[in-house]
């Protein structure tokens, strides 16, 4: 059983203020071009004012987002106290740290960062990527064998 993140025929939920409800089903499934030509169509993206996201998934220890940047743009300097994987789907982003270590991310590739690493976000080139962050659960947290 598959349950699809939107009904065609319905209004698309778009972005973080519409997550009632729709995002922590048991089973979502995502057709990912399709998604990246809707953030395609955001404001944020045809204004080139930032990136333009979706949350596909939010549970409350994983999110799942889908970012799409314009070349030149950039997410400012920030951190999380999850851990993060960034895949990329199209284009190419560099990750800064603060440490001044630089990694680059390309279309196919992917990059774990550990809790609490600054860094930002730089679009080299129109890109799209998905963010993944994952908090650690009350159970792993008393659970030395999950502990990191």
């Amino acid at each position: 059983m598959t349950t699809d993140s939107h009904d065609d025929a319905a209004p698309r939920p778009v972005g973080h203020e519409q997550l009632a409800g729709t995002l922590d089903v048991p089973v979502l499934s995502f057709n990912l071009p399709a998604e990246i030509d809707h953030l395609h169509k955001q404001s944020a993206w045809t204004e080139s004012t930032g990136p333009s996201s979706t949350t596909l998934v939010k549970h409350a220890d994983l999110r799942v987002v889908l970012v799409a940047m314009r070349a030149g743009t950039r997410m400012p300097e920030h951190r999380t106290a999850a851990r993060v994987t960034l895949e990329g789907l199209s284009g190419r982003v560099r990750v800064l740290l603060a440490r001044g270590g630089v990694c680059d991310l390309p279309e196919g590739h992917l990059l774990v960062l550990d809790r609490e690493i600054v860094h930002d976000v730089e679009a080299l080139e129109d890109s799209a990527f998905l963010l993944t962050l994952a908090w650690p659960n009350a159970e792993s947290a008393h659970d030395p064998e999950l502990r990191p």
